[in-house]
């Protein structure tokens, strides 16, 4: 900004071309909310929308003198509303994002009604929205040294700073402060963020910067003074460090599929999430890198009604029929067909018998993986190949998991919420082998933690990427059950009773006639 005057023509245009609100979130503050209310600048009063408290049922008389307060007629609506009970800091936040959604507002801006962040900062709160900010936060560190000159404790310094620090590193983000609480959004973002399920507690502010970094936001800091007066802190210091610590290491943890937490799901593409593995040490390259004779059959299943492996066969001259329950456009050397996988296959497309068959990863989403075996069976050329593969439920991380009660379903890996049914490796083996298969080999792969590293951007350097996850690869090729983030097996399609009938039975019985 071009100094006060630029930054109140800036806000003075945001004013005029949006619906713009201040929220007033209030708990106790009898002795602040009247100040609070009239150092809002008065030319900013006269062009918002409306201005509205919400006293998350004080104990004082925090509603009472609100009503009291001398508004200007010329001045924007003033609306108090006081909650049926306390909410917490959060879930008065929460309240008062959904009013400013219902109510068709552009810009909500939140002030707190004990004054410690000040009306006067109105306009370069507003100003950055004029150039496409989604939220824009006061921030008391842009200034070096003067929250400790505005009164700030130094061991709250001392935390802000290690605090923010830390969420910084985690987030791969640059913000100059986390933790305060001058802060505005346009609710065209908030309407695309899960705020409603963010903590009722003071972290709620952690887990909507979280939200919106996830988002790809864009987040503006603009400079605001630091007030410390009279007004009494209602926050648990060491039990908000940790729940802001544990809120950044969570949605760090979602990005390599350890955790999942539905609120921080914010802006991921499914089709990042399922993308094909590339390193060497991946099921995904096993696969591609098989020797497969030019003019052989191939059979993929594939829950996603596409896969990018069966086209790299498909390109070696391999005539490659796919199946999944959506349709995808043909290729060359593929025929692709929108088939119900929980149905019998036969009756959807022109079937046959082929040479050999890809199921990877995809017998777990189905109701009835029995079935599907079974049919898979009867799509094969006796002799012919099957690559299967599933999760490994008994995978060691997991199994630890379970010692300490967590079960946590997420967006892919072995606890993909989208499965139908989970197995171990010995129970993978037997489903194969009632449906009629030799099960020749068992192999395990680890985490894909190379392509985890490069697609998330990992704050640790490549080479340990790499390092470990040779490690991991080793560790489940010596004991899959234990070790295998993935099973794969491989399996040989043996002659069924109805195979052998007739060499059986075709020469002649002793009257004669030949049974079949």
């Amino acid at each position: 900004m071009n100094g006060g005057k630029t930054s109140q023509n800036l806000a003075l245009k945001v004013l005029e071309e949006n619906r713009v609100a201040v929220f007033i979130v209030a708990y106790n503050a009898e002795k602040h909310i009247k100040s609070v209310l009239n150092r809002i600048p008065g030319w900013v009063a006269e062009n918002l929308a409306e201005v509205y408290v919400i006293d998350d049922h004080s104990s004082d008389n925090t509603f009472e003198v609100a009503e009291l307060v001398d508004w200007p007629e010329g001045n924007a609506p003033f609306r108090i509303y006081r909650t049926p009970y306390n909410q917490g800091y959060g879930g008065n936040q929460r309240l008062g994002y959904m009013y400013a959604i219902e109510r068709g507002l552009d810009i909500v801006i939140l002030l707190h009604g004990d004054g410690q962040y000040a009306p006067e900062f109105l306009p370069s709160i507003l100003a950055p929205y004029a150039e496409g900010a989604d939220a824009v936060f006061g921030s008391r560190f842009m200034s070096g040294l003067a929250p400790l000159r505005g009164g700030m404790p130094l061991y709250k310094w001392v935390g802000n700073r290690f605090l923010t620090g830390i969420q910084n590193f985690f987030l791969k983000t640059k913000l100059s402060e986390f933790h305060s609480g001058y802060r505005s959004y346009r609710t065209s973002a908030l309407k695309h963020l899960p705020f409603q399920c963010n903590s009722a507690w003071f972290d709620f502010d952690a887990d909507i910067i979280i939200q919106l970094h996830a988002a790809g936001m864009k987040i503006v800091e603009v400079p605001v003074p630091t007030f410390y007066g009279d007004e009494v802190c209602h926050v648990n210091g060491p039990l908000y460090a940790y729940r802001c610590v544990k809120a950044v290491v969570k949605y760090r943890l979602m990005q390599y599929e350890i955790f999942y937490d539905p609120k921080y799901d914010v802006g991921e593409s499914r089709a990042r999430i399922a993308a094909v593995k590339t390193a060497e040490t991946s099921l995904h390259h096993f696969i591609s890198s098989l020797p497969v004779d030019a003019g052989s059959k191939l059979l993929d299943i594939c829950s996603d009604g596409g896969n990018a492996i069966s086209s790299s066969h498909a390109q070696r001259g391999i005539e490659v029929t796919c199946l999944g329950n959506s349709g995808c456009p043909p290729e060359n050397g593929i025929s692709r067909y929108a088939v119900d996988l929980d149905a019998t296959w036969a009756l959807q497309f022109p079937s046959q018998k082929y040479d050999l068959a890809f199921a990877l990863d995809s017998i777990e989403h189905l109701r009835s993986p029995e079935s599907a075996a079974r049919q898979l069976f009867e799509c094969l050329k006796s002799g012919g190949k099957l690559y299967a593969s599933t999760g490994n439920v008994a995978y060691l991380p997991l199994r630890l998991m379970f010692l300490f009660g967590f079960l946590n379903y997420g967006r892919r890996g072995i606890l993909d919420s989208t499965h139908c049914r989970l197995f171990t490796m010995g129970s993978f083996r037997r489903l194969f082998r009632n449906a009629g298969f030799r099960v020749d080999e068992v192999l395990g792969f680890g985490p894909p933690l190379r392509d985890l590293g490069e697609s998330t951007g990992s704050f640790y350097s490549t080479w340990i990427w790499n390092l470990l996850d040779r490690i991991c690869a080793k560790a489940a090729r010596f004991w899959p059950g234990l070790f295998g983030y993935q099973i794969l097996l491989v399996c040989t399609r043996t002659d069924a009773a109805g195979d052998l009938m007739r060499p059986t039975f075709e020469g002649r019985n002793r009257d004669g006639e030949s049974p079949v």
